[in-house]
């Protein structure tokens, strides 16, 4: 299961890119490794993972 931290910061990730009118194609929990993946963008060009303690990167 996702932690709290890393719940809320999809929550405003994804509310950001639907402010910035980006489609969201993938919405991924990996359970091996504890991250959630977003994939975004009208070419699917955003890439986002967020880690268990709330912090997020591009990749």
């Amino acid at each position: 299961m996702p932690t709290e931290a890393q719940s809320l910061k999809a929550v405003i990730l994804c509310q950001w890119l639907s402010n910035g009118f980006q489609p969201i194609h993938v919405f991924r929990y990996d359970h091996k490794y504890k991250t959630i993946y977003l994939q975004a963008g009208t070419s699917e060009e955003i890439a986002i993972v967020i880690y268990a303690d709330g912090k997020w990167e591009f990749v």
